[in-house]
């Protein structure tokens, strides 16, 4: 039996007031969080794992930050951005957490918050199109295991990009830019983060590579 048509999302308050067109919301930012909230209700504790802006541009003060590794799971640049590092007709790209192989980056204990303001923040700045799907993943550090709220991306996602030639990516670093900078702004703030916390990623080094050998950098 066909499923009946599902009304469209109306996004909320937040999504409006930064101007992203409704036909970028993907599913419902708030649906989402309430769901979160309610795996979080059970936990002591709740953590954040950052792998791209979060680091260099957390936006609050952490209890607690840790180096952390994260097994299932790998940081690339292929998630589609067309309002943040890039426009509807000149895309740009940023990182998103794919499975498969492992990923180094920095786990955040939240501070009490009470109120859930710091969660609210955090989910309009993440979630405001829903593209996401948010999860707990383990996070290994050297003071143990933690399960950590991760923002992942399915590959069969629409906003999801295959593995681009290098002659695209050029492209996209040449050209794309939105309302918080260029896509190659964003690949260096990230690349330096994790050169000056001494975490290496081959790829992110040699995207790097790539753009000063045109001239980017």
């Amino acid at each position: 039996m066909a499923k009946p048509p599902q009304p469209p999302l109306e996004p909320c308050a937040d999504v409006a007031a930064k101007g992203i067109p409704p036909e970028l919301i993907v599913r419902d930012p708030r649906r989402l969080l309430d769901e979160l909230r309610r795996t979080w209700a059970s936990h002591r504790e709740r953590w954040l794992f950052g792998y791209g802006s979060l680091i260099w541009r957390p936006e609050f003060d952490p209890a607690e930050r840790r180096a952390a590794r994260v097994q299932g799971w790998h940081r690339a640049l292929r998630m589609r951005s067309r309002i943040n590092r890039g426009t509807p007709q000149e895309p740009g790209l940023v990182f998103a957490l794919l499975p498969g192989g492992a990923c180094r980056g920095f786990v955040y204990r939240l501070p009490p918050d009470p109120d859930d303001a710091l969660l609210e923040r955090l989910w309009q700045r993440e979630m405001p199109t829903g593209v996401y799907d948010p999860r707990l993943v383990r996070c290994t550090t050297s003071a143990g295991e933690v399960q950590a709220l991760a923002f992942t991306l399915s590959p069969r996602h629409e906003a999801c990009h295959p593995r681009l030639p290098d002659a695209h990516v050029l492209h996209i670093l040449r050209h794309a830019r939105g309302r918080y900078g260029s896509t190659l702004d964003y690949l260096a703030q990230t690349a330096q983060a994790l050169k000056e916390h001494g975490v290496h990623d081959r790829e992110i080094e040699r995207l790097m590579a790539l753009a000063r050998r045109h001239g980017l950098l």
